[in-house]
């Protein structure tokens, strides 16, 4: 009996294994088959699902050359190539930038089309900007397109600035030449200063690649604004304003405004320099200094222009002449500068006695 039923589980021994061996191979096969085979999953519930997509031709934009100043339209097309409805819900401009989509929600395959106005800076430069847009694509929720441009000038104009000077006849306003540097006729629509301090004479009805004005400045009003601006209207397609600046300066510019003389005493004569600046392009030229109150005596040593710039420098022999004062300290006069054509400047000079008083004290306790 031992060996009948030694021989009958062996048997079954051989038989589960064999079912395992089978049931292995077939997982083994299945596994591999389902490998082989694409996973189908139920619409909106799995990655595979449809979802919209925008796409643009490109995500750099270079816009080549644009006149400073000025207001340019632009228009960049997208497309929903996905397969769900593109929902657009934000678009982000920096710099300015205005942006205008003629739809916010695009069916699969359908195209759009954003409209973008941008202002251009006012000095030659590249300017550089971005625009962002926001929306339901899973894979790109904000997407940023990247812009630039070369601001180069078209119109220019001379003087770039203004110097005036309230005591010259129409404040030493000169003449203004704008041009167009693309050889583009323009004109000018309007003008406009600070407080309507400079006015000029124009048809804004002519058209012209130059024009020169003739500015009439206001010397009751630019005395009240000693600071402001021009700015003048124009058509032309890349350049539609001209900013002048201006400034109401004196003639002249001497440094130092006041003269010092330290550690002084009667008759010691003691050397001291001033530089004289012409500010509108002219190099002036001293023909005598002399004193207005007798205090202390002055005289011209020599002259010489100031390289690079229109000026000169003068160096003087200034001299108290005034008799200490028991108490006095301080002695004051002025210069009167002449000048080469019969102008004339003043500059003040403080004489300290500090020494001579010091010294007058000693004596008169000795004695």
């Amino acid at each position: 009996m031992s060996g009948y039923y030694g021989e009958q589980n062996m048997r079954r021994t051989w038989v589960v294994s064999g079912l395992l061996i089978v049931s292995c191979l077939l997982f083994l096969q299945a596994g591999c088959e389902n490998g082989d085979k694409e996973i189908t999953t139920t619409p909106g519930t799995g990655s595979a699902g449809p979802s919209p997509k925008i796409t643009f031709e490109k995500l750099d934009y270079d816009f080549g050359e644009a006149g400073v100043n000025t207001t340019r339209t632009s228009e960049i097309t997208f497309q929903n190539t996905g397969d769900a409805l593109l929902k657009i819900t934000n678009v982000e401009g920096c710099c300015g930038v205005h942006t205008k989509l003629d739809k916010y929600e695009l069916s699969p395959g359908e195209t759009g089309k954003m409209e973008m106005e941008w202002k251009t800076k006012p000095n030659p430069t590249m300017m550089i900007w971005r625009v962002t847009f926001h929306s339901n694509d899973k894979e790109n929720p904000t997407l940023t397109l990247n812009m630039k441009a070369k601001l180069v000038q078209r119109i220019t104009w001379d003087p770039e600035r203004l110097k005036l000077c309230l005591q010259e006849e129409n404040a030493g306003c000169p003449k203004i030449r704008i041009w167009s540097l693309d050889e583009r006729p323009f004109s000018i629509t309007g003008l406009k200063s600070t407080a309507e301090c400079i006015t000029a004479d124009f048809d804004a009805s002519k058209e012209a690649k130059e024009f020169v004005l003739e500015p009439k400045v206001d010397l009751e009003k630019i005395r009240q604004n000693l600071q402001g601006s021009l700015n003048l209207d124009l058509n032309h397609p890349e350049g539609s304003e001209a900013l002048i600046l201006f400034d109401v300066v004196p003639k002249y510019t001497l440094t130092p405004q006041l003269l010092i003389v330290y550690a002084a005493a009667p008759g010691k004569p003691i050397t001291r320099k001033i530089k004289l600046l012409d500010n509108f392009g002219k190099t002036p030229e001293v023909e005598s200094i002399t004193s207005k109150g007798g205090t202390i005596a002055v005289k011209i040593l020599g002259q010489k222009k100031i390289p690079d710039k229109d000026g000169c420098e003068i160096e003087l022999e200034v001299t108290p002449t005034a008799p200490a004062v028991k108490g006095k300290t301080i002695y004051t006069d002025t210069f009167s500068i002449n000048l080469k054509g019969g102008e004339e400047l003043s500059i003040d000079c403080n004489a300290y006695y500090t020494a001579v008083r010091t010294k007058t004290k000693v004596q008169s306790e000795a004695t």
